[in-house]
C-alpha cells in the first residue's frame, strides 16, 4: 500500500520526502520496491510536465559547473530544477564517490532546486537503474527542469538520451585532435552542442572549436529532419551563452511538438523501460529458480573451461527455467 501522507509531502513538494520516495525507489528490497511502484502509480497523473534535459560530456569539461550555473539561471527566471546526478559505481565493490552534491554547492542551498545524487550500480550506461522512476518523481513534486547528468563514459549516453527529452553534448575549447577524437554516435544523439569554457584565454579557441564543430556537423545527418543540432559557446563560469542555450533548448521543444515528435518519443522511452522492467524480472526469476540453481555450477565450469560455449550454456539454463 503506498504512504499516503508521504505522497502529499511529495505533492506538496517537500525535499525532504522527495528524497525519502527515491530511497525507496532505488531500494533493492522487495518491500520496498512493491511500496514505490504502489507510489509511483498514484502520483503518475501528477508526471510529464517537465522538460527532461540529459547532459553529457567528458570528464574535466566542466559538467557539473555548467549544470550549476544554468540552474541558477533557470530559478532566476522561475523555474524548478531537480538535478539527477549518476556517479560511477565500482563493479567490484559497488561504491560510489556520489560527489556531484558537493560541486554544485550553491545550486545544492537553494530551495528552488533539488540534487539527487545516485549511483549507477555498475549497470550498462553507468545511469541509476531506477532513475526514470526518481524522473517521474521529481515531477510530481512539481519540478519544471529535470536535468540528468552521465558519468560521461561508455554507453551511458545512449541510456540518458533514451530518458530525456533533449540531449545536450558538452564539449571542450581547443578543437583540432579533440573533433577527431569524439565518437560519431555520442554527437549523432546530440540535439544541441555547446562548447563550455569560452571564457579568458579559451575565448578565442572556443569560437574556433564552435565553428569547427558547426563544419564536422554537415558530414553528419541529423536525427531529424526537422532539426539541425546548434553549436553554441558558453561560460559556466561567467554566464555567458547560458540564456541562448535555454532559449535553443526551448526552440527544439517547440519544433518537436509542432511536429508531434515530442510524446511520441516519450511513449517510445515508455515502451522501452516496459521491456527493460520485464527483462529484469524475468532475469530474476531465471535465477532464482532451484532446476537453474542446480544446473548454474557444473555449466559455469564447463563455460570457463572451454568446454561448453556461452550460447549453449544460455540455452541449458533456459531449458531448465522452462523445465
Amino acid at each position: 500500500m503506498p504512504d499516503l501522507p508521504l505522497l502529499d509531502e511529495v505533492l506538496a513538494g517537500r525535499r525532504r520526502a522527495l528524497a525519502r520516495l527515491i530511497t525507496l525507489i532505488e531500494s533493492s528490497r522487495p518491500d520496498h520496491r512493491t511500496q514505490a511502484e504502489a507510489m509511483l502509480d498514484q502520483l503518475s497523473p501528477h508526471t510529464g510536465g517537465a522538460i527532461r534535459v540529459g547532459i553529457s560530456g567528458v570528464p574535466g569539461v566542466g559538467k557539473s559547473s555548467f549544470i550549476e550555473s544554468i540552474g541558477l539561471y533557470l530559478i532566476e527566471q522561475g523555474h524548478k530544477v531537480a538535478v539527477l546526478a549518476v556517479d560511477p559505481s565500482s563493479r567490484r565493490t559497488g561504491g560510489s564517490i556520489l560527489g556531484d552534491k558537493t560541486r554544485m554547492e550553491h545550486l545544492a542551498r537553494n530551495e528552488g532546486a533539488f540534487i539527487r545524487p545516485s549511483p549507477s550500480g555498475g549497470t550498462l550506461g553507468g545511469v541509476a537503474r531506477r532513475t526514470a522512476e526518481s524522473i517521474l518523481a521529481v515531477e510530481a513534486a512539481g519540478y519544471d527542469v529535470v536535468i540528468i547528468e552521465t558519468v560521461g563514459v561508455g554507453q551511458s549516453e545512449t541510456a540518458v538520451a533514451d530518458m530525456s527529452d533533449v540531449f545536450l553534448l558538452l564539449l571542450q575549447p581547443g578543437a583540432g585532435d579533440d573533433l577527431q577524437g569524439i565518437k560519431k554516435g555520442i554527437v549523432e544523439l546530440a540535439d544541441l552542442i555547446v562548447v563550455n569554457k569560452a571564457d579568458g584565454d579559451l575565448a578565442n579557441a572556443a569560437t574556433r572549436a564552435v565553428a569547427d564543430y558547426r563544419a564536422a556537423l554537415h558530414l553528419l545527418r541529423p536525427a531529424s529532419k526537422h532539426w539541425s543540432p546548434p553549436v553554441l559557446a558558453a561560460s559556466a563560469a561567467t554566464g555567458m551563452g547560458l540564456p541562448e542555450v535555454w532559449q535553443k533548448i526551448g526552440a527544439y521543444a517547440e519544433t518537436m511538438k509542432r511536429e508531434g515528435l515530442w510524446q511520441t518519443r516519450r511513449e517510445e522511452q515508455a515502451v522501452g523501460r516496459l521491456w527493460a522492467e520485464v527483462t529484469d524480472a524475468l532475469v530474476s526469476d531465471l535465477k532464482a529458480a532451484p532446476k537453474v540453481g542446480a544446473e548454474l555450477p557444473g555449466l559455469l565450469g564447463d563455460v570457463r573451461s572451454g568446454r561448453l560455449s556461452p550460447t549453449g550454456a544460455a540455452r541449458r539454463l533456459i531449458a531448465a527455467f522452462r523445465g
